[in-house]
């Protein structure tokens, strides 16, 4: 459990940091929330969305329309790295109830 908080808490920041070195860009912001649709899509794929990826999308769709494409780029940044992080936890938990069996 604390590899999986360490990996979110570590994407978070990752995307924060990025986010933060230069003007984002029309194409910038279509490239990160294409990336993070992806991702999203895989995770929905595993079964396991997280509604705090969904709110992210929305707020960088949302921050886009506004024409604030920093912002906007840094939520699609920020859902990208939770719907990873989701695929991470599916994927991660795919064996570890195997663990937890009684036998």
């Amino acid at each position: 459990m604390r590899v999986l908080a360490t990996s979110i808490l570590s994407a978070l920041a990752l995307a924060a940091a990025t986010s933060a070195l230069a003007a984002a860009s029309d194409a910038d912001f279509k490239a990160a929330f294409a990336a993070a649709e992806a991702a999203e899509k895989q995770a929905g794929a595993l079964r396991n969305r997280w509604t705090t990826t969904e709110a992210a999308l929305v707020e960088a769709k949302k921050a886009a329309d506004a024409g604030d494409l920093d912002r906007a780029v840094a939520a699609a940044k920020e859902a990208e790295a939770l719907a990873k992080a989701s695929i991470f936890q599916a994927n991660s938990e795919k064996e570890a109830w195997k663990a937890l069996e009684i036998r």
